[in-house]
Formats: C-alpha cells, structure tokens, sequence
C-alpha cells in the first residue's frame, strides 16, 4: 500500500536557481546609476548601493538556510529600488513642462526607467507568488499561486514550477501590452502591483511620444 502511495507522489525538483532574479536586481542598480543625478533621490549611487548590500545579505542568508531572513533581505531590496524607481519617474515627468533635460537625456532616462520597470515587478511577483521561492522549492509541483501559467492546467505537466523568466516575461508583457496575456491573475495583490506596473509604463511611454511628438 505504502509503495503504491509513494509511487504516486512525484519527486521533487531540484531548488531553482537565484541567479537570474541576481542579475535582474544587479541590473536595475545599474540603470538607475546610469540616470542624472537630477532625477535621483541624493548621490545616483546611494539608493542602488544601498539595494546591493541588501542583495549580498540576502545570498549569504540563503546560503545559510535563513529562508525567512533571506526573504526579509529581498523584499527590502526591491523596495528601495521600486522607491528609486518612482521618484525618478515622478521627478521626470515634472521637469517636462521646463524642459529641464535635453533631447538626448530625456531619452535615455525613459528607457532605463522603462526596463527597470519590467525587472523591478518582475523581481516582486517572483518573491512574493506561492509564498516566494523557497516555498515553491518546497513542493513537488506548482498548482497554486496568484498566477495561472499555462503549464499548471496540463495533465502531462504536473511536475513544473515557474522560474524567474516566466515572471519577467509575464512583467513585459504588462508594461508593453498593458495586461498578463496568456496568464490570468487570480490573487487581489498581483491585480494591483499589475495596475501600478502598467500605470509606470504608461507614463514612461508618455515621456517617449511627448519628446517624439516635440520633435515632430
């Protein structure tokens, strides 16, 4: 009986990696340093710096096998660059009407602004669908979360969980179609962090097509 149970329950995946969501933060940092210091909270390099000595106690905690610190660690790096993020927005659009920023730098901060949006959510939905990535690690499948991929309503694909690329590709979409695409959204707190995640695409792209229609 016990064999015919344990023959039933699939094994469970190996851990997923953390280096792309390692990456994805590394690079943020590196966008909002390469922005003017206008369009920064303080020195540009205080707020990433501050992301990055968040991000190497977070791997140090996980190499520990202090999930809940480690977990702690990265939320508290992503909040301060999602704050970055949004101050240079908001300052951005409010230096608009003075032209403040020439052409050519108005330019270039929209877009670093438009891909950390993407890699910033993405970093949030990755942390927080299923309790994180530690509790995913944890079962033997993904069938429950605030995201309905695909893969989880496939019988012959049981033994599956999402992995830091399905959630920035599921952030890319947002910020460039203004909506999941192929991936309902079934928890109240991803409706909202997708709402403000297109409402900052949308007005990044405004900055493109106000300069675009400037020059016009």
């Amino acid at each position: 009986m016990m064999a015919n149970t344990s023959e039933r329950l699939p094994a469970l995946l190996p851990p997923e990696p953390r280096w792309p969501a390692i990456v994805a933060l590394l690079s943020t940092a590196a966008l909002y340093f390469s922005l003017p210091e206008r369009l920064t909270a303080g020195p540009n390099w205080l707020l990433p710096g501050i992301a990055v000595v968040l991000l190497i106690a977070a791997v140090s905690a996980h190499r520990s096998g202090r999930n809940q610190l480690n977990r702690t660690l990265g939320f508290l790096s992503s909040g301060v660059l999602t704050l970055a993020l949004g101050w240079a927005l908001g300052t951005l659009i409010a230096g608009l009407p003075g032209k403040r920023e020439s052409p050519t730098e108005l330019l270039r901060s929209a877009v670093a602004l438009w891909i950390s949006n993407i890699l910033v959510f993405a970093s949030w939905y990755w942390r927080l669908d299923a309790g994180g990535p530690a509790s995913r690690d944890a079962r033997a499948s993904h069938n429950d979360g605030a995201f309905l991929f695909p893969q989880m309503i496939m019988k012959h694909n049981k033994a599956w969980r999402p992995g830091f690329v399905d959630y920035l590709f599921l952030a890319f979409n947002t910020s460039t179609a203004f909506s999941p695409t192929d991936v309902p959204i079934l928890s109240g707190w991803a409706k909202w962090l997708m709402m403000l995640q297109s409402s900052i695409s949308l007005g990044t792209i405004a900055i493109l097509a106000a300069r675009a229609i400037n020059i016009l």
